[in-house]
């Protein structure tokens, strides 16, 4: 709802940020696209790693971000220092540790991950 205008997605820019040629840029954004299409529509569980910040799991019709310790010390300003704090931050499930197995974080036994 709303009037909420869609952008094309700037293939050039992309590619100058990731050092590679436009072309490169457009091929893999729609084979990422077109894959995430492909395993949704099947209903499979899917993870994106976002190097940064975390993980964002799909599982169904419902989307879960869970963040790196580091991402969030750098956003709150922050020190998570003690292991109770980490210990709350993971029951809350906002927060997970890079050593974790991603498809550990689905209920699902399968997930696609995309790097």
């Amino acid at each position: 709802p709303g009037d909420k205008q869609l952008e094309p997605l700037k293939y050039a820019e992309v590619a100058v940020q990731a050092s590679v040629s436009r072309r490169k840029a457009e091929s893999c954004i729609l084979g990422t696209t077109s894959l995430l299409y492909h395993c949704l529509a099947k209903g499979e569980s899917v993870a994106f790693i976002l190097s940064d910040v975390g993980v964002l799991l799909i599982e169904g019709r419902k989307a879960h971000m869970r963040f790196y310790p580091d991402f969030l010390e750098k956003m709150t300003g922050k020190k998570i220092q003690d292991r109770a704090t980490f210990k709350v931050l993971q029951q809350l499930d906002l927060v997970v540790s890079r050593e974790v197995p991603v498809a550990s974080l689905a209920f699902t036994s399968r997930v696609v991950v995309f790097p």
